[in-house]
């Protein structure tokens, strides 16, 4: 995909596409060789699974959907409606945490990550990761969940994830992204802050 950009550059020679498709490709490579683990963060309906899952292939990264590392137990809850609590969380951020340890060169996470404390979880756990937080008002996200079908989080839910949100404010490596811009936009301004990560010595600030 990197390849096809850099062509487009050179047929349309336009100097500014060529320099985004030139940042583009430093920052895939340079988040390739950390070993990095971006999570695209947020409420149901944000847009986390879109985002991550292209995120990924942009970067030629793995993708984890964290909604697939559920217990049983964690679903059936959901499906009738219950929120989960901070006990049904610990297992499920733990089993996620490891899977994406194990990716390599590294990973884009989708993972709702709503209180402080799970993020610090994810932090212990996979040695620092980078945080993409997708905000989105209420009724967007509702009116989002309403529309997809076959997912097992119930338009009920939404606010019960809304007050257990806690926003990620003067926390390391988290940045926020406007999830009612078109796909394209939310995809751009996450490369934008994914590419000021790699450039920075060691990935970190």
């Amino acid at each position: 995909m990197l390849a096809v950009r850099l062509g487009e550059c050179v047929a349309e020679s336009a100097s500014g596409c060529c320099a985004q498709a030139r940042a583009l490709a430093s920052a895939s490579m340079s988040v390739s060789a950390r070993a990095q683990v971006i999570v695209v963060m947020g409420v149901a309906g944000s847009g986390k699974t879109e985002v991550a899952r292209e995120l990924a292939t942009r970067l030629a990264l793995d993708y984890l959907e964290g909604d697939h590392f559920h217990p049983a137990a964690n679903v059936s809850k959901m499906r009738a409606g219950l929120a989960l609590n901070d006990e049904d969380r610990w297992g499920w951020l733990d089993a996620l945490a490891a899977a994406a340890r194990s990716c390599a060169p590294g990973c884009v996470v989708s993972c709702s990550a709503l209180r402080r404390a799970y993020r610090d979880r994810l932090r212990t756990l996979t040695h620092g990761p980078v945080f993409l937080f997708l905000d989105a008002p209420a009724a967007v996200v509702a009116t989002r969940i309403e529309a997809r079908a076959g997912h097992f989080m119930p338009a009920s839910l939404v606010a019960s994830q809304l007050a257990t949100l806690e926003r990620p404010e003067d926390e390391p490596d988290v940045y926020t992204l406007d999830a009612t811009l078109p796909l394209t936009q939310v995809i751009a301004q996450a490369q934008a802050r994914v590419a000021g990560v790699a450039s920075r010595p060691e990935g970190r600030g």
